[in-house]
């Protein structure tokens, strides 16, 4: 059975611990819209990528009714 040495105080169990806590986001503003968006990633409100259109909106697809 694993019995400790020493005790290990709150403050240097907590110590130890210090570097496990979560970051914030770091957003960047969207080159074509403004939006806050993930950095490296589609913008999600106009679907640009470093200036490229990657993803087609839905307003901008035309359907034709007799597709479906």
């Amino acid at each position: 059975m694993a019995v400790q040495q020493n005790k290990v105080s709150k403050s240097r169990r907590n110590n130890r611990r210090a570097h496990d806590s979560l970051t914030a986001a770091n957003p960047n503003e969207c080159k074509n819209c403004g939006e806050l968006k993930r950095p490296h990633h589609i913008c999600a409100a106009c679907g640009h990528y470093d200036d490229n259109e990657v993803i087609a909106q839905n307003d901008e697809i035309d359907l034709d009714e007799d597709a479906a």
